[in-house]
């Protein structure tokens, strides 16, 4: 079945299931996309950290944050999380809160968000607080007849159970949903070209842009005039503008302009081109035919922590001595086979899958030593491995569209570890371009 082009430009050129999608649009209605954090927190009665259940709707989890840090007329760094959630959803999380009183939060209102008390920790909330996400998303507007959509749903998902998952590929997220340009800006820095890099994120437009900001861009790409630029970027591409107005003070120094961006930005670009090859790695091993739930000679799989999450910190390789062993682990759910996100550290697979590997990243034309970026050395990543395979198991119903009339809609509930995408297992299911799932 044919891949979005969107797709194929962030490594991903192929579908597991066989089946033709159910099409669809998701996120006609915010409350299609359910998301409710899983941690592994217990919470007592004292404390010096209050700890609260924050139910939002529709809000980027960050500006929330910061308007809540206002409202209580505290510093933001006092709030802490487990993982930032996706704007068009209603999502549910922990959060907490240093030295900070009950009486102090029952005081504030937040437009579409409720705040409830759970408890006080002596512990923040962090990042690895946070085992998964459970998602119940509705996809609306199919055209198929219910029974139709039943039977497509449940022909899907038995492909799915039969691999024991699906890919964990990168979602275009990741990447840029309108404008999946991070990876190309990290492949220029990766190859020490800091100008290019600057002018790419600056200036590169993309077709689902709209108009004015694309002759913006294109403008600016032309001619690098960075004193019209700002007249002509709309308010919004404010990172943009804040590079552009860098270069205009400081001429050339392109390595620079990156760092007037947020540090959490900066990191995005090498990190995505590390997925993109990634995604690539993921589709040649399927194309070539080495299974995502069972090990062959020469796989290095990781270790279940804990938690149940993989631990990439303790890997080992698949030999013909220990691969019945290492099968029966992965079979338990306690070893998962793993992928490279190459790095300046990055230790490559034996066997079929280290010769998968080694020749995406020689298509690369790069060096390990590449990942150190000289030229903006804060950026070098060492990599680190990722599980091939997102074990989960989808329930769905079918059922007639309430807000569009003679269509249908499916309902799909089910759990991911954090770090992954839902696209990546909704993609099976719609076969659409990505833009219909953003």
């Amino acid at each position: 079945m044919k891949v979005p082009d969107i797709e194929k430009e962030i490594g991903i050129d192929l579908y597991t299931t066989s089946t033709n999608g159910i099409g669809g649009t998701l996120r006609q209605e915010t409350d299609d996309f359910i998301v409710k954090e899983i941690t592994n927190r217990e919470e007592g009665d004292t404390g010096k950290y209050l700890i609260l259940e924050l139910k939002k709707s529709n809000w980027e989890t960050h500006h929330l944050i910061r308007d809540l840090s206002r409202k209580l007329g505290i510093s933001q760094k006092r709030i802490g999380f487990a993982g930032t959630k996706d704007k068009r959803a209603v999502t549910t999380q922990k959060i907490s809160i240093y030295d900070l009183s009950l009486e102090d939060i029952n005081n504030v209102t937040l437009k579409d968000s409720e705040i409830n008390y759970i408890g006080r920790s002596d512990k923040s909330v962090e990042l690895g607080d946070l085992i998964g996400n459970e998602f119940y998303i509705t996809v609306r507007n199919t055209d198929l007849s219910i029974d139709e959509l039943y039977n497509q749903l449940e022909i899907i998902t038995k492909d799915i159970k039969q691999m024991g998952g699906t890919p964990n590929f990168f979602g275009v997220q990741r990447f840029g949903s309108t404008r999946p340009v991070t990876h190309i800006v990290g492949e220029s820095l990766v190859r020490g070209n800091p100008e290019d890099a600057a002018l790419k994120y600056i200036a590169s437009a993309f077709p689902d842009e709209p108009e004015d900001t694309k002759s913006a861009r294109k403008y600016v790409y032309e001619t690098r005039d960075y004193i019209e630029g700002l007249k002509l970027y709309p308010l919004r591409l404010r990172y943009e503008r804040s590079m552009m107005d860098y270069l205009i003070k400081n001429p050339d120094d392109y390595s620079g302009a990156f760092n007037v961006l947020p540090r959490n930005i900066q990191r995005i670009f090498v990190h995505a081109y590390q997925s993109y090859m990634f995604n690539r790695i993921l589709c040649q091993r399927i194309k070539e035919g080495l299974p995502l739930n069972r090990a062959v000679e020469g796989d290095i799989v990781c270790f279940r922590n804990k938690a149940g999450l993989p631990d990439t910190s303790r890997i080992q390789e698949v030999t013909s001595t220990n691969i019945d062993g290492m099968n029966n682990l992965i079979k338990r759910k306690r070893a998962f086979i793993t992928a490279p996100l190459i790095g300046y550290q990055t230790e490559f697979s034996s066997g079929k899958p280290g010769e998968i590997e080694k020749k995406i990243f020689r298509e690369t034309g790069f060096s390990i030593e590449d990942f150190k970026v000289p030229s903006t050395p804060e950026l070098a990543s060492k990599g680190v491995r990722r599980e091939i395979l997102l074990h989960t198991e989808p329930y769905f119903k079918a059922d007639e569209d309430e807000l569009n009339p003679g269509k249908s809609k499916a309902v799909l509930d089910f759990t991911l570890p954090k770090g992954s995408y839902a696209t990546t297992l909704l993609r099976e299911y719609m076969k659409v371009n990505p833009l219909k799932m953003s």
